[in-house]
């Protein structure tokens, strides 16, 4: 009889005792994304070395065109331009050699599992901006949905989309053509009260050759000034260009900025002093550079995230191929008719002017859309 209470009472003991106590949970081991990695770090020193960088870029363009020009001064009529070919190889050269020490992207190297060196670069940015890095281990993130060549072509962007791609064509044909055309311009002295019959290289030694359309006028001092000249008035606009992209908006801004390339393009055809032509020259590579800049902002911030990528890329597909007919008008059809030519390239920029005005969505103000 006395074993009962005693019983009854090990058992609620017993039972208390199990309510009380929780079963042991597994944790799960903390991850972060590259992401999350960058978000923790912060901004510091390396963010400014990056923009530095990146910001040069289109001073290390400009300084290129520049000093290919100067180049071209001391080299063509020395050595010929074949050495100028060669020597102007030497840059890109040593540019392939040097992709090797270029560290990789950690989000490519986490895409591709290679972790290790995701974090090396990661951690290296960490001490660069004297922070920490996030607890636990590097994970791929997961990936939503992406972009598809047809989702360029839905209803929502079928519009947008082939407007963007004639006026990435127009800008880039514009913008190689103006190129082109101040050599064809300055080698043929179309100045007014020029010579016409100035000094002729033939190539040749034979003196048939002379009435061959293959045949070289060597550019004077002052050609080589002028092509220097308007090279550094590809940054001249930028203050302007900024200021119209983010008061005027992007479409108002971009055709306007066609709208002159192509009055300037015409203003070439004139009878002008040589001053007179370096400013038009001048102009035309603000201009071309304008429209460059602005069709590169709003192309990247009308397209949602996951198919801002893919617009981004078929776009330039149809830069190189403006890039591509260009020599063709500049060079071949100019030798025939120079205003047949400079005709062409204004008629195009008027095209792409009313393509600018008339697109359906204008971004300014507008926040990147991360869906569609």
């Amino acid at each position: 009889m006395a074993t009962k209470p005693t019983e009854s009472i090990t058992i609620l003991s017993l039972q208390k005792l199990s309510l009380g106590t929780a079963e042991p949970q597994v944790k799960e081991p903390k991850t972060f994304t590259v992401e999350d990695a960058v978000e923790t770090i912060g901004f510091g020193r390396f963010h400014i070395a990056l923009f530095l960088i990146m910001g040069s870029t289109g001073v290390f363009w400009l300084a290129g065109s520049l000093l290919i020009i100067g180049l071209a001064s001391v080299v063509i009529p020395t050595i010929g331009w074949r050495w100028l070919i060669r020597i102007a190889s030497i840059p890109g050269i040593i540019l392939i050699m040097a992709f090797k020490f270029i560290p990789e992207s950690a989000r490519f190297n986490v895409s591709t599992g290679n972790t290790r060196a995701a974090l090396a670069t990661l951690n290296h940015i960490a001490r660069m901006n004297r922070s920490v890095m996030p607890e636990g281990k590097l994970v791929e993130p997961v990936l939503g949905k992406r972009g598809r060549f047809a989702d360029l072509l839905d209803a929502k962007y079928l519009r947008t989309t082939l407007q963007i791609w004639v006026i990435w064509l127009g800008i880039s044909f514009a913008y190689y053509g103006v190129i082109l055309a101040s050599a064809e311009l300055l080698e043929r002295d179309l100045v007014c009260g020029s010579k016409a019959d100035s000094e002729v290289v033939v190539t040749g030694g034979d003196s048939g050759e002379s009435q061959s359309p293959c045949y070289c006028h060597m550019f004077a001092p002052s050609d080589y000034r002028t092509m220097i000249i308007s090279t550094i008035g590809e940054i001249a606009l930028n203050p302007l260009n900024i200021l119209g992209i983010n008061f005027l908006g992007r479409r108002l801004s971009l055709s306007i900025t066609m709208g002159c390339t192509a009055l300037f393009f015409l203003l070439l055809n004139t009878c002008t002093s040589s001053a007179g032509l370096i400013g038009f020259l001048f102009m035309l590579r603000a201009l071309v550079a304008a429209n460059f800049n602005t069709i590169y902002i709003y192309t990247a911030e009308v397209y949602p995230t996951a198919m801002r990528a893919l617009g981004m890329g078929t776009s330039g597909s149809l830069c190189r191929i403006g890039a591509m007919v260009a020599p063709f008008i500049s060079q071949v059809l100019m030798s025939a008719s120079v205003l047949g030519a400079l005709c062409l390239f204004s008629s195009v920029c008027v095209v792409c002017a009313i393509s600018a005005f008339t697109l359906p969505i204008e971004t300014k103000g507008r926040a990147l859309q991360q869906i569609k």
